[in-house]
């Protein structure tokens, strides 16, 4: 470890998916490690984000399933939402969640903090609340981001508004929701209001949502969206928000398109941003990106010797898995003797609207960019479950195959379940799997997945 007196090998900014890691592995390679969290351990994932997400996914999604049921011959007398009940035990499994991630480090020798940490030089970090300077050989920056939200000046009543933070915190059910964005955030949070019976309007400055996807997916999400009773609004923007008192829906929204529309929560989730302020970064000299990343090399090392950055904060591909194997890499090669860097293409990953998508590889329009002519195979069909509960959600599967040598580099899917099935798919695709391959494969039937494996007409469109 370090030849300097140093009170640390180690000292990590921030407790979520890649700071635990990264000083976890570290700690167990025998590095003197200390890591500063100001809020909970966990992260954004773990506190505010994926998991809590993914159970109001599920909560909303059960409604669903008791419409189903009926069909399935089961008498379903009473369907109500507790929502309180709900986000009670949903907390509660947060906290203990997050108590994991606080055992982990201790138990690995890690030093924990419980307070914001600022640097004041590339080796000396200060806790502002206890008062304590410490010094470390290396430094990681792992703060992840936070939600963008406008000023008054550039919205006014953006006081009024919560973001993906708050909607964890709502202590009732709202009977109008309007949500703002296009990105994965808001069409996810617009299927689980819609799903618990909230009267959702979605408002997007696009034409279409989920920017940078497949446009095939793009479509069926943005039609998906209208199927599932949420209003959509698009090329539009919020222009103001005011508060009328004593009002059962006391916000009254203001559109750019001359639209006007009550709620009682207005939810913005227009993005995300690197959570640097007031780090001390600038005044380290640090680089930083147009987008205010903290720029790192393929090691997540940034300009200044002493100082690494994993995860959100880099803005690279902003995924808990990424992180975490990032925050691992950065421990192997500096504490592990073992250099290692993060491969960032060809991830799988999940959107959890209802139905879901899966995505690994390039979406059409960025493959044929990248490799020119190109083989498309499609399917879009109606689940066998549907058959006899009569719900009209289809299931949809995309192949992009380079032409030239049949590797596959894209697979995207839109159904149930389609985050478990491109897991598996994302495995193959990483491999370098040709179309052959997939023609090789048994199918397993009856599934949804086997269509994956029996395409065989190439898309002529």
């Amino acid at each position: 470890m370090s030849t300097h007196n140093y009170d640390y090998d180690l000292f990590v900014i921030g407790g979520g998916s890649g700071g635990v890691r990264g000083a976890r592995i570290a700690a167990q390679y025998g590095a003197k490690v200390a890591l500063a969290e100001e809020y909970r351990m966990g992260g954004t994932c773990v506190i505010r984000g994926c998991v809590p997400k993914k159970y109001m996914v599920y909560a909303s999604d059960y409604g669903h399933k008791l419409d189903e049921a009926k069909t399935y011959g089961w008498d379903i007398q009473k369907g109500d939402f507790d929502f309180a009940t709900f986000m009670q035990r949903m907390h509660k499994e947060v906290t203990r969640l997050s108590g994991i991630y606080m055992s982990g480090q201790t138990n690995a020798g890690v030093d924990v903090f419980e307070e914001r940490a600022e640097l004041i030089d590339p080796h000396t970090i200060k806790l502002p609340s206890s008062g304590k300077t410490v010094s470390a050989d290396k430094i990681l920056i792992a703060v992840g981001g936070t939600p963008w939200m406008p000023s008054a000046d550039e919205l006014p009543g953006a006081e009024h508004a919560i973001d993906s933070n708050g909607v964890f915190q709502l202590t009732k059910l709202p009977r109008r929701i309007i949500i703002m964005g296009g990105g994965y955030i808001a069409v996810e949070f617009a299927h689980i209001f819609a799903g618990l019976g909230v009267e959702t309007t979605l408002v997007y400055r696009g034409p279409k949502v989920l920017r940078g996807f497949d446009e095939d997916v793009r479509d069926i999400v943005h039609a998906g969206l209208k199927t599932a009773g949420i209003q959509v609004i698009t090329e539009t923007v919020l222009d103001r928000i005011e508060k009328i008192d004593g009002q059962v829906l006391p916000y009254r929204v203001s559109l750019n398109n001359g639209m006007r529309l009550l709620a009682d929560v207005v939810f913005m989730a227009v993005g995300r941003v690197p959570a640097i302020a007031g780090l001390g970064l600038e005044e380290l000299g640090v680089a930083l990106g147009k987008r205010g990343e903290v720029v790192v090399d393929e090691y997540s090392k940034t300009n200044i010797p002493s100082i690494w950055a994993v995860g959100d904060v880099t803005r690279r591909m902003e995924l808990t898995p990424v992180a975490l194997r990032e925050g691992h890499a950065f421990a192997d090669t500096e504490f592990g003797g073992t250099p290692r860097t993060m491969n960032h293409e060809d991830i799988a990953t999940a959107v959890f609207t209802q139905p879901e998508v899966g995505t690994v590889g390039l979406p059409e329009h960025e493959a044929r960019a990248k490799y020119g002519e190109l083989d498309i195979y499609k399917t879009n069909f109606g689940p066998m479950k549907n058959v006899l509960n009569g719900s009209e959600t289809r299931v949809f599967i995309k192949l992009i195959v380079k032409q030239d040598d049949q590797r596959v580099v894209g697979v995207h899917i839109i159904g149930p379940d389609a985050g478990e099935m491109i897991q598996m798919v994302g495995i193959a695709v990483n491999m370098g799997v040709t179309k052959q391959q997939f023609d090789d494969t048994c199918a397993v039937h009856p599934t949804m997945a086997e269509e994956i494996v029996t395409m065989r007409a190439k898309w002529v469109g």
